[in-house]
């Protein structure tokens, strides 16, 4: 794949990331003010989180049939409704009505997001050797999760500043020029496999992608079950601050936290190809971010320095949690063969979404029920699970291309 076609394939992640993060944003906090319960908000993205389960799996069997840069330009154009039709709510309308359509909204921007994501990420294994793969996908997941923190920012200014409506309307111009652009622009086929893969080869083939995916499941739900609803909900309600305030927190988080992914190589001192090291990496830094969350959970649980315990504690948490995303992100691709990427990339993600849908829901459940602290441990104990994961990756002697190993039925 010709290195201009990669720039424009993330380029248009680029610009998605940045609404996506706004978008997030900006629902959570104007259905807040509208009175919404925690329980209440986080069902509004829901549908979104699952959408991402079946876009992921579909989407990487579809790009490897069609060309990524189908799937790219389907998922922005996607989100271009999505935003669209979220301007027709009014705050007019019974919560469950408002609740019902704004996650089906929430679910037409949901397929697009991983529709994006998964054709992005597959195309790094396109234009990267061995030897640089690690650096290229750090850089990319680091700079796309830095732009969701300047995302998380714009939609708190752009609610105050413009209201609900005009916000959407804003943003979903931003992504129309995209679409038109890189429609242009990008005119020939990405990871389009020589073999049409069969439908029934959509699950794994490789039991170390299964176990990597099972993984990257308790990871992400571990960052969602205090960060979605949980934490901004508790800035707001218990230490009262400003929907700029929230915004600015939550978006200075992710940009740190893309930062250092995509710096993660060089923190962690990259073997260049050595899956076996990368491998004792994820292992070292998950028990690392075991540690991290349970002293979190304690501290906010006994009441010692609560506002200090979450803001320079998810300072932390964020940190080792970037190492440990960079490492995964890594290692999904090193696992990967031939034109399988794609669909390898996609189930990966798609035990993501799952992720990230759990964390979702529970993130709501558990504040409810018991306060930031209770989120806290519910991370904590998904954190755990992750390390264990991680202990039962497969070294590189063992891990055998993907024609080589018997379907999952």
């Amino acid at each position: 794949m010709a290195l201009r076609n990669y720039a424009l394939v993330t380029a248009g992640y680029w610009v998605f990331t940045l609404t996506d993060g706004a978008l997030r944003m900006l629902v959570l906090l104007h259905f807040h003010d509208l009175g919404y319960s925690p329980v209440s908000i986080a069902f509004l993205f829901l549908l979104y989180e699952f959408m991402g389960i079946v876009t992921n799996l579909l989407g990487g069997w579809v790009g490897a049939r069609s060309g990524l840069n189908r799937t790219l330009l389907v998922g922005l154009g996607l989100q271009v409704v999505a935003l669209v039709a979220l301007t027709f709510q009014h705050a007019s309308w019974p919560e469950v009505a408002a609740v019902g359509y704004v996650m089906g909204c929430q679910a037409l921007s949901g397929v697009a997001k991983d529709l994006t994501k998964m054709s992005s990420k597959s195309a790094v294994k396109f234009v990267a050797g061995d030897n640089a793969l690690f650096q290229l996908v750090a850089l990319l997941t680091g700079s796309k999760n830095a732009l969701k923190g300047v995302g998380f920012f714009l939609g708190a200014a752009l609610l105050s500043s413009l209201g609900y409506r005009v916000a959407l309307w804003s943003m979903a111009a931003m992504i129309a020029i995209a679409l038109v652009s890189i429609g242009a622009l990008l005119n020939e086929d990405i990871g389009k496999a020589k073999r049409k893969p069969a439908l029934r080869s959509l699950l794994s083939k490789s039991t170390a992608i299964n176990r990597l995916a099972s993984a990257r499941f308790f990871l992400f739900a571990s960052r969602d079950i205090w960060f979605v609803v949980a934490l901004p909900v508790f800035l707001d309600d218990s230490l009262g601050w400003s929907f700029e305030g929230i915004g600015g927190f939550l978006a200075a988080w992710v940009i740190g936290y893309g930062m250092v992914q995509a710096v993660a190589p060089r923190l962690l001192r990259s073997t260049r190809g050595d899956l076996d090291a990368e491998i004792g990496a994820a292992r070292t830094w998950a028990l690392a971010l075991a540690g991290v969350s349970t002293a979190m959970a304690a501290l906010v649980s006994l009441d010692i320095a609560t506002t200090s315990a979450v803001v320079g504690g998810l300072i932390v948490f964020g940190f080792v949690f970037a190492l440990n995303s960079s490492l995964h992100s890594y290692l999904i691709l090193a696992y990967s063969q031939g034109d399988d990427v794609s669909l390898d990339v996609g189930f990966y993600y798609s035990a993501n979404a799952s992720g990230r849908l759990m964390g979702t829901l529970l993130s709501g459940v558990l504040y409810l029920w018991g306060g930031l602290d209770a989120a806290l441990w519910g991370s904590a104990a998904f954190v755990a699970a992750t390390w264990l994961l991680t202990l039962r990756l497969s070294p590189a002697q063992h891990h055998q291309a993907p024609e080589q190993l018997p379907a999952i039925h």
